[in-house]
């Protein structure tokens, strides 16, 4: 399938005219261009521009006007309208291009598979970038320039006496995503109970993979490689139950969770190569005959996935040096710089705004539930102590840090998923971290100051952080605190999309934190939040609604008058009742079904999203009385 002959990448030194034609020459396979840019949704473009029309315009295209497309094709809500669609795709110079393979279309010619030229770009509509890719790019080039002001205002900072700030030459902003997904044979489902059990008695984590599992994934790795991604392991996850082998030898029943990760990158990469990989991953374990499911939560009741997503900063100094700006001088006897502790305060106090961009699908939010590793506080974990590093799996904002390596000193959000839009959500978590690196260095406080305020009680007063909130926690948030005490304490968490957008109205203060620069523009987050409001109520009306529809038809009547017992009847009754209130209208009351329809239709959003909720208890409470009156019928 793989071969190190093909063309992979294309690095920025060779996207000039002449290399590549000289490129391209030799790589006849290459048949198609496509030019990616990324909506508000993270959507990416693809289609299909024959090689030829690109090799005889190609400098128009290095240039940005040979392409557009228009706002039917991207999510770019409210900005380009049907009456103004025009949007523009200005070829990105700046990152790797990259080869996307069929792995089913060879080239009669070469024998090798046919390739398309993936070319990223900007979206680019009555003047402006209005596109996810350059969101992440002027966002970072913003907080750079102002970082490096606050360097020339304060050369020396808490925890970063090692440097000068004039020395600095430029910052590096490093992240990193890590993948996680489930992996089927098509058309098998296994039992959720198997799948409850065997991820309570953690019999899958870390275990050896097998049949074509193990191929795909090891190909995964192989292919990641080629690409220059620098994959540093491929493993299982904790969910899945063990596969079954056939009479021909091939595996059967698989359903397993994996992670893939890789090296980190930085700016606009980082993003770019997480699509990459996604469709690597897909591409590859359906060669092998498995599906593969991004979903944040695609099984109830089992472990969801996510996509951790690390955050990290950098000081490249004017003789070559690389300097973590996270990492204090000291690493045994402190936690953070006062840059990395601003980083974090920022994080925590403005990621009520930043969550929509993280969650912002009723997917994304069923995966956010106690008990399966995933965060539902806005609180994070520094560690016993600086010279004993630990790792709380259940906070938001986790602290990574290395005694013996301060460059690997980072912050690991928990909180998005393998379809949170990584571009927007990146660019979020920077300028929140900017919010709060200035306001630690220039309150000018020592490290024993700024680990006091991030260490607070709730109640206690800070300089920075909210009173009435607390944001650390060394104990484990899901089982050392009640649900009570976890709202009062670290804030409530949202339960429906709808909950989530409303953040943005509810935290004006908070917003500006996001606009500053006039980069992740007021319109931009109203297009965003209107698109994925359109998004909530049409999967909410169109999918959810229907799904639990045709549940509660297929849920019969099993019992007979000669063989049913008291237990059944009284199972029955409650049964019918439930089914009743989801999807059974009278002239006197109407279905939860209906008055969720009703409020959509009417714009009462808020009564949508408790009715939502409603709904959803409903129908949990109904599938286990389902579950045990199945289980008492023995006919």
């Amino acid at each position: 399938m793989n071969n190190k002959e093909l063309l992979y990448v294309i690095k920025p030194e060779q996207q000039n005219e002449q290399d590549l034609r000289a490129l391209l020459s030799l790589h006849p396979e290459v048949k198609f261009v496509s030019l990616m840019g990324v909506d508000f949704a993270g959507n990416d473009t693809d289609e299909k521009i024959p090689m030829k029309i690109f090799l005889e315009d190609m400098e128009s295209f290095l240039e940005g006007s040979a392409a557009q497309t228009d706002g039917s094709s991207v999510v770019l809500t409210g900005i380009a309208t049907l009456n103004n669609a025009r949007v523009d795709m200005v070829v990105d110079k700046t990152v790797n291009w990259f080869v996307d393979y069929n792995y089913e279309h060879f080239d009669p010619a070469t024998g090798n598979m046919i390739g398309t030229l993936r070319i990223p770009c900007y979206l680019l509509h009555n003047g402006n970038f209005v596109d996810s890719r350059s969101i992440l790019k002027n966002t970072l080039d913003y907080v750079e320039g102002e970082i490096m002001e606050l360097f020339k205002k304060h050369p020396v900072i808490a925890g970063l006496e090692h440097i000068n700030g004039n020395d600095i030459d430029k910052l590096i902003f490093t992240s990193a995503t890590e993948l996680e997904f489930w992996v089927k044979s098509p058309r098998e489902d296994a039992p959720i109970e198997a799948l409850s059990s065997s991820q309570m008695m953690q019999e899958q984590y870390w275990q050896r993979t097998r049949g074509n599992v193990r191929t795909a994934l090891e190909q995964t790795v192989e292919t990641l490689d080629y690409y220059g991604l620098e994959p540093e392991m491929g493993h299982k996850e904790c969910g899945g139950v063990k596969g079954q082998i056939d009479g021909a030898g091939h595996m059967t029943h698989v359903m397993e969770q994996l992670e893939v990760d890789w090296k980190f990158a930085t700016g606009v990469q980082t993003a770019d190569n997480e699509i990459l990989a996604r469709i690597i991953v897909k591409e590859v374990f359906r060669m092998n005959g498995l599906e593969v499911s991004f979903q944040a939560k695609p099984i109830p009741g089992v472990a969801g996935s996510g996509e951790h997503t690390h955050v990290g900063m950098a000081a490249k100094l004017k003789n070559g040096k690389i300097v973590n700006l996270f990492s204090p001088k000291d690493m045994h006897k402190e936690f953070l710089s006062a840059i990395g502790y601003g980083a974090l305060m920022g994080l925590l106090k403005n990621y009520e705004v930043t969550n929509p961009f993280i969650s912002c699908t009723i997917d994304s939010l069923n995966r956010l539930k106690p008990g399966f590793e995933a965060p539902v506080c806005i609180v994070t974990s520094l560690g016993m102590s600086p010279d004993n590093p630990s790792r709380n799996r259940t906070i938001l904002a986790g602290l990574i840090r290395d005694l013996d390596n301060p460059k690997a000193t980072r912050i690991e959000m928990r909180s998005p998923n393998p379809y949170t839009n990584t571009y927007i959500a990146i660019a979020a978590f920077y300028l929140s971290c900017l919010d709060g690196i200035k306001a630690c260095v220039e309150s000018g406080k020592d490290l024993a100051a700024l680990e006091k305020e991030i260490s607070k009680a709730a109640g206690e007063e800070g300089f920075y952080l909210e009173k009435d909130r607390q944001y650390r926690t060394e104990d484990d948030v899901f089982e050392d605190f009640t649900a009570e005490e976890r709202s009062k304490l670290f804030g409530e968490p949202p339960a429906t999309v709808w909950e989530n957008l409303k953040a943005f109205d509810q935290y004006p203060e908070k917003v500006a934190v996001l606009t500053q620069g006039n980069i992740l523009r007021r319109e931009y987050i109203e297009s965003f939040r209107q698109g994925a409001l359109i998004r909530w109520t049409t999967e909410l009306l169109n999918r959810l609604i229907p799904e639990y529809y045709q549940a509660v038809v297929e849920m019969k009547k099993l019992h007979s008058p000669e063989s049913s017992t008291d237990c059944d009847l009284a199972l029955w009754h409650k049964i019918q009742v439930l089914r009743a209130r989801l999807a059974k209208d009278s002239f006197e009351e109407k279905s939860l079904f209906t008055s969720i329809r009703k409020a959509v239709a009417a714009g009462d959003y808020d009564a949508a999203s408790d009715l939502k909720l409603e709904m959803c208890a409903v129908m949990e409470e109904l599938k286990a009385l389902y579950h045990d009156y199945k289980q008492n019928i023995i006919d």
